[in-house]
């Protein structure tokens, strides 16, 4: 909506949740408070009503499954339950191996969005900010259908450090490192989908609101992750979203429901969608 390009954090400021802007290192809440933002405790930079997401957008994600595009979008949702913050704890539950990182940029609304066409949708979205699309693949097997625990279970949204205004997403550069590595290095510019035709896409039929989020999608080379690890997001022009990975203080009950599991199916996406080679693996690291 604003054409001011303003990076707008929430942060906890003395028990407080708050809104603070970012000035260079520091963030100022409106009242003058000041912090670094090296020392800041910071939360989800929106609060959503959803969080949508589409599965296949950018070119070079297709070209590793050897996939076609398909000819429109396709979408899963994860849960606000899954949210987390810029230097949050992503966990990976006890039992489960295979969690695995997808650098994107999400798109946040700024006002009722519904029935409007690609060329009106930027009046609508107050900003973007960085985003991980964590999947715990160890459940696609259950869950492919809905990716329900496979992409929403708790702590597998991190959204952050802010919200950008004014932000233009044509050929941004996105990387994303695994313990300083470069892992993922892609562009907007390889999506098929742009972010107006994308809300414009969802607003048929789902009226979204204001903090809501869709992510629009993740470039190639996605793999698995473990505790210790430490995952940069960077986006030119949004920040970098850091987070860490730890093991979850509980296994996954084995008294009710589906187990996690290590297919074909699970092992190829989780490494890579390496069809060709399928059986041939690399050594694993749990």
């Amino acid at each position: 909506m604003s054409t001011e390009t303003v990076e707008y954090r929430r942060i906890l400021l003395e028990g407080a949740q708050v809104q603070v802007v970012r000035e260079g290192d520091e963030l100022v809440a409106g009242d003058g408070r000041r912090v670094r933002c090296a020392d800041a405790v910071h939360l989800p930079p929106v609060q959503p009503t959803k969080i949508l997401a589409v599965h296949l957008n950018h070119i070079s994600r297709a070209r590793e499954f050897q996939a076609k595009m398909p000819p429109a979008p396709y979408w899963f949702s994860k849960p606000t339950s899954a949210l987390n913050a810029h230097e949050g704890a992503v966990v990976r539950p006890l039992g489960c191996k295979w969690l695995n990182y997808e650098g994107e940029v999400a798109i946040v609304i700024g006002r009722t969005t519904r029935n409007v066409a690609p060329a009106d949708a930027g009046q609508y979205i107050a900003g973007y900010t960085v985003a991980n699309d964590y999947g715990l693949h160890d459940f696609r097997d259950t869950d492919a259908g809905s990716m329900l625990r496979v992409k929403g279970s708790d702590t597998l949204a991190p959204l952050g450090p802010g919200l950008v205004t004014g932000w233009d997403f044509h050929d941004k550069h996105m990387q994303t490192r695994v313990n300083g590595k470069v892992v993922q290095d892609g562009s907007t510019a390889e999506m098929t989908w742009d972010m107006h035709y994308l809300v414009a896409d969802v607003a048929r039929t789902i009226t979204l609101y204001p903090g809501d989020v869709i992510l629009s999608g993740t470039p190639a080379n996605s793999r698995t992750v473990f505790p210790g690890d430490v995952v940069e997001v960077e986006v030119e022009g949004l920040g970098t979203l850091r987070n860490h990975i730890v093991d979850g203080p509980t296994a996954i009950r084995e008294d009710v429901g589906a187990q996690p599991t290590e297919s074909e199916e699970v092992l190829s996406t989780a490494l890579g969608g390496d069809w060709e080679f399928r059986g041939i693996r690399a050594p694993r690291r749990d």
